[in-house]
């Protein structure tokens, strides 16, 4: 029987994360509104989109506490891009986005993460508005199947992205881009600062499974 994924769908980029996931024979359901986060489901995804937005919608719709309180009891979890920020213990903010709802923010304010469970400082918007998008190459370390200690390259597209400043002494680093830490791991928990769910390398999506 294939795992059951849910992917968080109330704004954002998620319809992508679920054609990832069934072409490694998962079924997805996706989180909507409040009752629908109580369902029975293996892994969760938080995918790329407006992290402000996301957060204030997951509070509103009443999903937030059992979402968290799910990933700190151990549910393996991807958070990609917006998904990585909701995930952050600190979040510091980089170019403010335009068309927050919650405004302009000041350069260097530093706010805890919505879940707040992975151990990491990440500077949001880090890579400044729509025309700091880019794709590159990288080598990544713990994927299915590559040795410890090893790397592989993958293709990461970054849109409007943060970037790690920081991991705590539990996140294990897994990928840099121009020295900047943009993949990490602690326990069943990933966060990556690009979007995987838009090239056709299906190993990120592969490793949140192998959690399972």
């Amino acid at each position: 029987m294939g795992k059951k994924i849910a992917v968080l769908a109330v704004q954002g980029a998620f319809i992508e994360h679920e054609r990832a996931l069934a072409k490694l024979g998962c079924e997805c359901i996706e989180l909507r509104q409040g009752p629908d986060v109580e369902q029975p489901y293996d892994a969760l995804v938080l995918p790329g989109g407006e992290s402000t937005a996301q957060a204030k919608m997951l509070r509103e719709l009443g999903m937030l506490d059992t979402l968290k309180s799910r990933v700190a009891a151990g549910l393996p979890v991807l958070g990609t891009c917006a998904g990585l920020i909701l995930l952050a213990q600190n979040v510091e903010e980089g170019v403010p986005a335009a068309g927050d709802p919650n405004g302009p923010v000041a350069a260097g304010a530093t706010a805890p993460g919505a879940i707040g469970t992975l151990p990491v400082t990440v500077r949001r918007n880090a890579y400044g508005r729509q025309l700091g998008s880019f794709r590159t190459i990288a080598p990544c370390a713990g994927l299915p199947g590559v040795p410890d200690g090893e790397t592989a390259d993958i293709p990461m597209t970054f849109i409007r992205a943060p970037f790690i400043k920081e991991a705590h002494e539990s996140a294990k680093v897994l990928a840099h881009v121009d020295d900047r830490i943009v993949a990490v791991r602690s326990g069943n928990q990933l966060g990556v600062s690009f979007h995987p769910e838009l090239d056709e390398d299906l190993r990120i999506h592969e490793l949140l499974v192998s959690l399972i």
